[in-house]
């Protein structure tokens, strides 16, 4: 009899689970995701519980609205851009239009693990080039590129590192890939990054037509629960996306909520004002009480616990778990004795350095 079974490159998929904390009655500092510590703007909030009395009818299948408040919030073209339920969603829906079985997707050691979920689930074939010191090495990235190479996912900044790379090397990385390539841009935490050489990646799709660049409203802008992410890339690529998507893929309190968020740039500058101020702080503090700890430019940090025979990752893990203190471990990345830690409120950052003071002597 034969037996009912997905294609063998969904086999390699581990399904995601992330750190749950306890229903023990207490208030736990969850700092294992990369939500916003501050909440949502208050306009976003608004405009959601105004939604509420809409949920009856079917979202804006075209996305107008919540395409046009992008489109003047930052710069770009409306028709270049299309939404979808957070940015995950379109890494699978690109993974899907442009690459399946026999095609490989290029993507890089330590970057974000949903490019490797989409890529299995596509039918490709992921090739991983090596980073160096927890940076995306490019000539490695080229080295591994062929003429099987459809796709190139570069996260920048990157989760779990929180290093970037400048856009001379985003430009280096593009002008070394086969011209069929189509070099996709994780650029979600890129709102975190102000320095003067780095960049989302907008000017470099308008200077080509075979870059995509993806987006989030999860982290800056507080929505991680509605799911809302968009894409701003040629033609070519938007209109594959746009075939291809659910109809009716974010819904209408997403949209909404959205664009309303995109109002509030003083929401936006109290939350990299935040970030700012305790991402250096926690970075040292740390640092301070025994760990290694990576430079960041996003909403976290990468921590490596001393090695010690006495005291292992996971005694530290559970340690902060009776402390109410929820962290991610990153094994999963290669990095076993490493922890990513989101930034918090003021008070969540002291009681986990606090924590990891008492646990590392």
């Amino acid at each position: 009899m034969d037996v009912l079974s997905p294609r063998p490159s969904v086999g390699q998929i581990k399904p995601y689970r992330p750190q749950r904390p306890p229903r023990d009655g207490r208030r736990w500092i969850d700092l294992s995701l990369t939500h916003n510590p501050l909440g949502p703007s208050p306009l976003a909030l608004d405009a959601y519980c105004e939604a509420a009395g809409r949920i009856h009818c079917y979202p804006d299948w075209g996305q107008d609205p919540l395409r046009h408040a992008i489109a003047r919030r930052h710069s770009v073209d409306a028709d270049h851009v299309v939404c979808t339920a957070g940015s995950e969603e379109l890494i699978h829906l690109v993974a899907q239009a442009f690459s399946g079985p026999g095609d490989e997707v290029l993507c890089h050691e330590r970057g974000y693990r949903g490019f490797l979920k989409a890529i299995r689930a596509s039918g490709a074939t992921a090739v991983v080039a090596a980073e160096r010191d927890m940076v995306v090495d490019v000539e490695a990235m080229i080295d591994r590129a062929s003429e099987r190479t459809k796709i190139c996912f570069l996260a920048n900044p990157n989760n779990p590192t929180g290093t970037y790379i400048p856009t001379e090397a985003v430009l280096r990385l593009r002008a070394g890939l086969p011209a069929h390539t189509l070099l996709v841009l994780d650029s979600a935490y890129a709102d975190y990054c102000r320095l003067p050489d780095y960049s989302d990646g907008t000017e470099i799709v308008e200077n080509s037509d075979n870059v995509l660049m993806l987006r989030t409203f999860s982290k800056m802008h507080g929505l991680a629960g509605l799911r809302v992410g968009w894409g701003y890339g040629p033609t070519a690529v938007i209109e594959a996306v746009n075939a291809i998507r659910g109809a009716f893929n974010v819904s209408l309190p997403a949209q909404l909520t959205a664009a309303a968020a995109l109002a509030d740039a003083g929401h936006e500058e109290a939350t990299y004002a935040h970030n700012a101020q305790w991402l250096p702080w926690l970075s040292r503090e740390l640092e301070r009480v025994g760990l290694r700890v990576y430079p960041s430019v996003c909403n976290f940090v990468l921590a490596r616990v001393p090695t010690d025979p006495s005291l292992g990752i996971q005694a530290v893990i559970d340690h902060l778990a009776h402390r109410g203190i929820l962290v991610k471990p990153v094994a999963d990345y290669g990095l076993p004795d490493c922890l990513r830690i989101t930034i918090g409120r003021e008070e969540e950052n002291k009681a986990l350095v606090a924590a990891m003071a008492e646990i590392l002597g």
